[in-house]
């Protein structure tokens, strides 16, 4: 499909006779027109497909109506307005976009079974009209919908508030036995926390503390805690630091030379609190918690070794983990997507849709296919494989919300 898709766009370049509103500073709310000089169809030779859209006269978008009307309206409404969750608006939609995915559904490069069977009995000229009359329609109002706006910072600062008795409140712990919880990987604290929802780790307390949290909880609670400035446990390490330290030497291909990780799934060791390094290491060694490496690793180490590794590691900085960043606001997201979908998502490229005033539950649905390759292009995957499920509500709401702007395109001859 991205190919396929290359090879449009090429062809699209070598026709020089259209001209965006964008680049021609004209931006209108009435309905898109496809507008033509005198004769410019005839003068035109060998225009591209998609781009003949862009050419149609009244007569041509009459003919559209008419199939729409009869084909198209049970799902996407007369209008071009859906009526239907997940159906999306193609009113005010840009008429190459229209044309192109028309055909995309028709060669199988996308996959809805219902709309390659609309489309499989419309020839080349009825794609062009129904797409070129679905264009000249007035697009469907903004829909303030009413979805909450995450924002993951602040649901996981709520959702960690019942952890700072144990804990603390940026994840810096004051009392021995139980663990800081900055500085880690919100990859491993995740498993963590599942491993103690399903009963793979023991702990009464923890179990009733993440029982009924979901995923995206347990995500957010992670990344509040991975974001905080790290420092040491604040509470009291018994043991001697430096016969810890030339016993560490074993555990540094996992955990870093001084407890510092640089694997998602190992657990930094730095700054730890040294009771609490000392219990798990107990445990690995007891059975009450099991990984096999684990338990190898420490299973000659008495009491004192173990006292003393914990003392090492309690007493080393603590650093933030890598590649942990503050997530994207949606108006940050969508000023990346405005560049390819125009200014608050009315595109100025005819080839690529419009999202302004999309309805949201589409929206939502796209990005999600997106991600999971069940809608295929190389530059959405790559764009949505980095969003989260908040993320992709975030976008899909922003966009629903802003008002869709029709863009006359004008068709210049050929020199």
């Amino acid at each position: 499909m991205e190919k396929d898709r290359r090879s449009r766009l090429r062809i699209g370049r070598r026709t020089p006779g259209v001209l965006t509103a964008g680049i021609c500073s004209i931006l209108l709310a009435a309905p898109v027109v496809a507008a033509g000089l005198a004769g410019a169809a005839a003068q035109t030779p060998k225009i591209a497909d998609d781009l003949r859209t862009l050419y149609a006269n009244s007569a041509d978008i009459g003919e559209g109506k008419r199939l729409a009307q009869t084909i198209c309206a049970p799902c996407h409404g007369a209008d071009g307005v859906s009526r239907k969750e997940g159906v999306p608006h193609l009113a005010g939609q840009r008429a190459p976009y229209l044309y192109l995915e028309l055909r995309a559904y028709q060669s199988g490069l996308r996959g809805a079974t219902p709309m390659r069977n609309t489309v499989a009995v419309l020839n080349n000229d009825a794609l062009i009209k129904v797409s070129a009359y679905f264009a000249s329609l007035d697009p469907a109002p903004p829909v303030a919908v009413d979805v909450a706006v995450s924002d993951p910072i602040k649901d996981g600062a709520a959702a960690a508030a019942p952890c700072a008795g144990c804990h603390g409140d940026t994840g810096v712990t004051k009392t021995a036995g139980f663990p800081s919880l900055v500085g880690l990987d919100p990859k491993y604290l995740v498993t963590s926390m599942k491993m103690y929802r399903s009963g793979q780790r023991k702990s009464d307390l923890m179990t009733a503390m993440v029982a009924n949290l979901t995923d995206a909880a347990l995500n957010d609670i992670a990344l509040f805690y991975a974001l905080q400035k790290p420092a040491p446990a604040e509470s009291p390490a018994a043991g001697d630091r430096a016969a810890g330290q030339a016993a560490a030497t074993p555990c540094a291909g996992c955990h870093g030379d001084t407890g510092v990780s640089s694997n998602p799934d190992m657990p930094s060791l730095a700054g730890q609190d040294a009771t609490y390094l000392a219990t798990a290491m107990l445990a690995y060694r007891q059975g009450g918690r099991v990984d096999e490496t684990m338990k190898g690793m420490v299973a000659a180490l008495d009491e004192t070794a173990i006292k003393n590794l914990s003392a090492y590691y309690a007493a080393q900085e603590p650093k933030a983990p890598a590649n942990v960043r503050k997530p994207l606001s949606a108006e940050e997201w969508a000023q990346r997507c405005d560049r390819c979908h125009g200014v608050n998502g009315n595109s100025t490229d005819p080839r690529l849709p419009a999202l302004a005033g999309q309805r949201f539950d589409y929206l939502e649905t796209v990005l999600k296919d997106y991600r999971g390759r069940t809608r295929k292009n190389a530059q959405m995957a790559a764009m949505s494989d980095v969003l989260s499920d908040g993320d992709i509500r975030n976008l899909a709401a922003h966009y629903s919300r802003q008002k869709a702007k029709a863009v006359m395109f004008i068709a210049i001859p050929s020199k």
